[in-house]
């Protein structure tokens, strides 16, 4: 299993809100965040209580462009999303975002996993020799490029 983690605190905005925002994104509020680079991220489907909803997103990492369909497997409002990352079949990639509240805003950890458990271990090696989802988010992760910056968001 490769695990990935970062984190970053952001002093201008709650737990609440980037929640919210990512359990039902538009595709302009996150072009707003990076224009041009930040292509789509919407919903495909949404469930009432937003476990199995599922997530488009497109964007820019450097010159290489990442498309991802993802599913909400865990949704804790305003502390907490996690989903696996699905192409034509749920893969064994799940990208989490975990969000502490303090005083001065939301500390946010950002961890992906792959890999597989048991005797699929040994498939492992494919997902660290090939440039994929994992690699390009980790870059974007230590690029801290995820998060929109103050007064980005066109309020």
């Amino acid at each position: 299993m490769i695990t990935l983690q970062s984190k970053i605190h952001l002093d201008w905005i709650g737990g609440r809100e980037i929640f919210d925002f990512l359990i039902d994104p538009t595709d302009r509020e996150y072009q707003r965040w990076w224009s041009g680079t930040h292509l789509a991220l919407h919903l495909l489907k949404q469930k009432p209580n937003n476990i199995g909803n599922v997530v488009y997103m497109d964007e820019l990492i450097g010159k290489r462009r990442m498309k991802m369909t993802g599913i909400i497997i865990e949704a804790e409002p305003g502390k907490k999303i996690l989903w696996q990352v699905k192409r034509f079949v749920r893969l064994p990639i799940w990208l989490s975002l975990d969000l502490k509240d303090d005083r001065d805003g939301v500390t946010i950890t950002h961890t992906i996993k792959a890999g597989f458990t048991g005797i699929g271990r040994i498939l492992d090696v494919i997902l660290r020799a090939y440039p994929s989802f994992v690699t390009l988010r980790i870059q974007r992760v230590r690029n801290k490029s995820i998060y929109p910056e103050r007064g980005s968001s066109g309020n």
